[in-house]
């Protein structure tokens, strides 16, 4: 069977605004698509955008590297409908990708009893909310992240010792954290989960003198392997979703001061899965997909 994967313009092989980290779109394909030759499916790469037409015949979509989909929500949700209806299974599902998109699902999460960082949410924030953000935390330092965003693109981090711009503003809904130390100093886990069991683990670390952890800023990885309590915690995030076991899942977590992982994301969407740090991902993902093909 023909096996979708959605991608974007700019993560696709040849586009003149091909992404900085688009090479990691080229080594998740280089894992899925021998495993699933292997088990007679040919894998797919098509642009989201593309005609329905060009869907046909292909019973099940994987929503890939769809890395724009933050600056287009509607237009984006509108296609997963369109995919919908027109009776393709989707992965992850589509009631999962819309509960998914606004980070505010945290806050859903942390009311299920996840361990999530303390956040406010912001409609509009301006420098008058970083100060006041600072204060209810009694934080030196905030960090300010939109609620539909990815790759950490918009984030910005502000210190007590340095006053905000009078006139800064955020020209859209936000979520406002305390910064977590951990971050510049142990680094940031990810535990990529293939239908609810763990395939690998990592941990991010920025490069010296930032704190994104992704490769576009010069982040780097290592595969590791965590402690039984820190995989507990990461599957017992999957415990608390309110939705149907997702193919695929990243929950990314951070140390806190009283050394317990905490929720920084949950990733449900369209993360990068990390093939090279995770060996057997491809042939584990193209089995659960198999799987779910029947």
């Amino acid at each position: 069977m023909k096996i979708g994967f959605l991608a974007c313009a700019a993560t696709l092989p040849g586009s003149p605004v091909r992404r900085k980290d688009a090479h990691e779109h080229d080594l998740q394909i280089g894992a899925l698509a021998p495993a699933l030759a292997e088990l007679g499916h040919e894998l797919c790469v098509i642009d989201w955008r593309s005609p329905l037409a060009e869907f046909a015949g292909i019973p099940l979509v994987l929503l890939g590297t769809v890395w724009d989909y933050q600056d287009n929500q509607d237009e984006f949700l509108s296609r997963i409908d369109s995919l919908e209806q027109a009776g393709i299974t989707l992965c992850n599902a589509p009631e999962t990708v819309r509960w998914n998109i606004d980070k505010r699902y945290l806050g859903a999460l942390a009311d299920r009893g996840a361990r999530t960082i303390p956040t406010l949410w912001v409609e509009s924030p301006t420098a008058r909310d970083i100060t006041r953000a600072l204060d209810h935390f009694g934080s030196e330092r905030v960090v300010v992240k939109r609620q539909v965003g990815a790759g950490a693109e918009g984030q910005q981090t502000f210190h007590r010792d340095e006053p905000v711009a009078t006139g800064w503003s955020m020209d859209r809904p936000a979520m406002i954290q305390p910064f977590q130390s951990a971050i510049s100093g142990e680094g940031e886990y990810s535990f990529v989960f293939i239908d609810g069991e763990l395939s690998h683990t990592l941990l991010k670390r920025a490069a010296s003198g930032d704190y994104r952890i992704q490769s576009i800023y010069g982040g780097s990885n290592r595969a590791i392997n965590p402690a039984e309590a820190d995989v507990a915690s990461a599957s017992a995030i999957l415990d608390l979703l309110p939705l149907p076991p997702p193919l695929y899942a990243r929950i990314d977590m951070v140390r806190g001061d009283d050394g317990q992982l905490q929720l920084m994301e949950a990733e449900l969407i369209e993360p990068y899965l990390y093939p090279e740090e995770g060996p057997d991902l491809g042939p584990l993902l193209a089995q659960a997909i198999d799987r779910r093909l029947g």
